[in-house]
């Protein structure tokens, strides 16, 4: 069964720093675009950053400068990793490929 399964969420203070990561089983992930979204409370599940299997990246606006996104290609694996944190990037993450999501990981940043 192909999915994706996300670790390392939690709770950090305004201006530290956490990694996302997300595991995928099945080969087909390696070639594939792989994107972190978000949804906060109230809101709409939004692009954080994606990744192409040739390593391009794209991230919005929000996080740029912040975050990164990057892809252990033989691990099958896709991380985020996220510095200077702000309040405002509390939500829920999630990870995605394709048509397939995973089931998302809760980051909360407040003092």
């Amino acid at each position: 069964q192909v999915q994706l399964v996300e670790s390392g969420g939690g709770l950090v203070q305004p201006g530290g720093s956490l990694r996302l990561s997300c595991a995928a089983s099945g080969s087909i992930f390696r070639l594939s675009t792989m994107g972190w979204y978000r949804q906060a409370p109230g809101k709409e599940r939004e692009l954080v950053a994606d990744i192409t299997g040739g390593f391009n990246t794209n991230y919005a606006d929000s996080v740029k400068g912040r975050f990164t996104i990057s892809r252990d290609r033989p691990r099958n694996t896709v991380y985020l990793q996220m510095n200077n944190l702000k309040p405002e990037d509390t939500a829920v993450y999630y990870c995605r490929g394709g048509a397939i999501w995973g089931q998302g990981i809760q980051v909360t940043v407040s003092s």
